[in-house]
């Protein structure tokens, strides 16, 4: 695992040399490149002008900010060269919070710390376990990708996880939404609706997190590249139907999922017995 990012963890008078590590398996996503139809040639990304139509070299291009419709400022390399801030090297912890104080829509992407050095690595661990035991997360800034980003640290698996955070006035609110209307359920919906939900109460480790449609694609490619012909499922579309209706048909459905699991393991267990026993008697 290659670093992307080297210096220090700082809060209070302590420092901790650290490195960020990219904690998302880019390798996972399927990318494609654009190819000429007749030929199959890469096709480059040309630079124009939208006005005149006219090829542009790398240096004809500049940054402009458009303060006002058709109105803009050029900012220059130089311009942005000046803004320098203190967090550039280090992940500068501003406090420790709960982890509960932090909304969910804040969250981005997510990277590992690791220490940086075996010195390191004592102070490193003990800011580990003394944000596991306190059940705190610290919060605090650091520049990436020439962006001053906010960021929370927490305890995660003998390490620690970081992830980047939006600023609050990013995340738009909840009464924006179009046809939010405060509709009063009905008792005997909630309590069925409530049932269903207690069936179908599990662990998150139980539930199938798999990336069918990279599965899907991939088998795609791989068909193409054997030249076998590629065989299309209908999607079914779902039936709508009425509430009651289907609160009810799916308690049902849920209480049969265990009888079936079981009857399923019986018969298992059963094809294995019988198995056993051949082996033995021959």
């Amino acid at each position: 695992m290659r670093a992307i990012w080297k210096g220090h963890i700082q809060f209070s008078l302590v420092t901790i040399p650290v490195r960020i590590y990219n904690a998302i398996d880019t390798g996972l996503t399927i990318s494609f490149n654009l190819l000429s139809r007749d030929g199959h040639n890469p096709v480059s990304y040309e630079k124009k002008d939208k006005v005149t139509g006219q090829p542009l070299k790398t240096e004809d291009i500049v940054k402009g900010y458009q303060y006002e419709p058709g109105q803009f400022v050029i900012i220059e390399q130089e311009d942005l060269n000046k803004v320098k801030l203190k967090s550039e090297k280090i992940i500068e912890l501003e406090g420790f919070v709960k982890a509960e104080e932090v909304h969910h829509t804040l969250f981005e992407s997510p990277y590992f710390i690791g220490p940086d050095g075996d010195i390191a690595a004592k102070t490193y661990g003990l800011l580990c376990q003394t944000l596991k035991e306190s059940g705190k997360v610290g919060v605090g800034k650091v520049v990436l990708r020439d962006r001053e980003t906010p960021v929370l640290i927490s305890p995660h698996e003998g390490g620690i996880l970081m992830y980047r955070l939006r600023y609050p006035n990013e995340v738009r609110k909840m009464n924006e939404v179009p046809q939010l209307l405060e509709v009063k359920a009905d008792k005997e919906q909630l309590k069925l609706a409530k049932t269903l939900v207690d069936s179908m109460t599990t662990s998150f480790s139980k539930i199938e997190m798999k990336d069918h449609y990279y599965d899907a694609l991939k088998a795609i490619i791989d068909a193409k590249i054997a030249g076998k012909e590629i065989v299309m499922v209908a999607e079914e579309e779902p039936q709508v139907v009425d509430i009651m209706t289907a609160l009810k048909a799916s308690i049902e459905a849920a209480k049969k999922k265990p009888m079936e699991k079981a009857k399923g393991a019986t018969m298992k267990v059963e094809k294995e017995t019988k198995k056993a026993a051949r082996r033995k008697a021959g």
